[in-house]
């Protein structure tokens, strides 16, 4: 990364952010603000997941919420996150199964594991 640039950035970010409206813009600066930050911290995700919080009130879109959903999951764990997850039933945008696979992935067991290889075999076969 660089650490210029970034801070080019954050000063230009401050200096936008003064006065006393705040657009979806300053906002979304800030969600990249934190995500240029390497370490996995608390701090950052609770941030992340407050300033979706903030997004998703000033304007609602299906890409935030999903983006909130992965924050949350950093935050608060992947059962909670999950349970969201489905709360926003967005099964006609494609990144919603990306989102449940990557919170679902660390718990699908062995037996599930086996479904999957055999569904995976069988259109295989018919192809």
């Amino acid at each position: 990364m660089d650490k210029e640039l970034i801070a080019k950035g954050v000063y230009y970010l401050h200096r936008a952010s003064q006065g006393d409206q705040i657009s979806k813009y300053h906002i979304e600066a800030n969600i990249a603000y934190w995500h240029t930050i390497k370490s996995d911290t608390q701090e950052k995700w609770e941030n992340i997941l407050h300033l979706h919080n903030q997004l998703l009130v000033i304007e609602y879109s299906p890409i935030a919420a999903l983006n909130r959903t992965y924050a949350l999951s950093k935050v608060k764990g992947k059962a909670a996150a999950i349970t969201e997850a489905e709360k926003l039933d967005l099964v006609s945008n494609h990144f919603y199964f990306v989102l449940l696979g990557e919170l679902y992935k660390d718990m699908i067991t062995e037996k599930q594991k086996l479904i999957f290889k055999s569904i995976d075999v069988s259109q295989n076969q018919y192809r």
